[in-house]
């Protein structure tokens, strides 16, 4: 490498959740750039006074905010540090960002809308979330907005990985625990393997921010019910018997969106990003938990 090489620097928020585990493993193929990887032990994104410090000491030329409340079920009556994480963190890092000349890449939701369409939703559709998850995330989409003009706002649903608790965990789990299991057909949407987003924000990095929102999820189609079939197929679960269910017969603190699918032209268009189908990337999972 030659002196002059001037090496980007890369903040990634929430590194140690689902989405910046999997930006760690990724990361860790790319010589072109220095990634920091903080949590709220290393830097507390409510704190904007903290942020802009560690954008200064490091230099940060992008910043990557994987950081979230997630808990959509507790979150209907966890409002203040829902708000708090969701919309007022995004908009200190919209705020540092712009002041110092840095992109930001924000991860939010399928959840800003209601799940009444029956197409799959573009960008540009009107949002109209149903709970406060989906509400507090839908703000800090309009705060980045209004504050950071440098900002790609990726939407995506369902996500899974080799990290964490997430639906595919839960249901190995499940379905090795019990004989029987019942799970909700009636919800439709994209399962999304958080490598392939990961690898899809990698992608962006590299190619240079062009502002606005995305949508990204895994290719295809199915309902939850047809996700666990999936899972119980690739992890050879064979002794527990799925029943299908309706929404209220599994009733939950927040609403969900009955359909959440999410059109990705314009991530594929714009940044020539290929998205693999559910399915493959599931085996993948599956396989890399084994």
């Amino acid at each position: 490498m030659t002196n002059h090489t001037i090496l980007k620097n890369v903040l990634i928020t929430g590194a140690n959740g689902q989405l910046g585990n999997e930006m760690r493993l990724v990361a860790a193929t790319d010589s072109e750039r220095v990634y920091h990887f903080t949590d709220v032990a290393e830097l507390d994104i409510c704190d904007e006074e903290a942020i802009e410090c560690y954008v200064i000491e490091h230099a940060i030329d992008c910043i990557v905010n994987c950081a979230a409340y997630t808990n959509v079920n507790k979150a209907e009556e966890d409002t203040e540090l829902c708000d708090k994480l969701n919309h007022l963190a995004p908009a200190n890092l919209a705020r540092v960002a712009t002041k110092h000349g840095a992109s930001l890449i924000h991860v939010s939701t399928d959840y800003v809308f209601n799940g009444q369409h029956f197409i799959p939703y573009k960008e540009g559709d009107d949002t109209c979330p149903n709970s406060v998850y989906g509400t507090t995330k839908l703000a800090g989409e309009q705060a980045i907005q209004a504050l950071c003009a440098d900002a790609v706002i990726i939407r995506t649903a369902w996500l899974y990985s080799t990290f964490g608790n997430n639906f595919v965990k839960t249901m190995l789990r499940l379905g090795n625990e019990r004989a029987e299991l019942g799970v909700v057909f009636d919800q439709i949407g994209t399962p999304t393997y958080a490598r392939d987003l990961a690898r899809a924000i990698h992608h962006i990095i590299g190619h240079g921010v062009v502002p606005g929102i995305y949508h990204y999820s895994n290719e295809g189609v199915c309902s939850w019910y047809d996700f666990t079939k999936a899972i119980f197929a690739l992890g050879g679960i064979t002794t527990c018997a799925l029943k299908p269910l309706h929404t209220d017969e599994y009733p939950t603190p927040a609403a969900r969106p009955h359909y959440s699918v999410l059109d990705k032209t314009k991530i594929k268009q714009t940044y020539g990003v290929e998205v693999p189908y559910w399915m493959d990337s599931l085996r993948e999972c599956i396989e890399q938990l084994n």
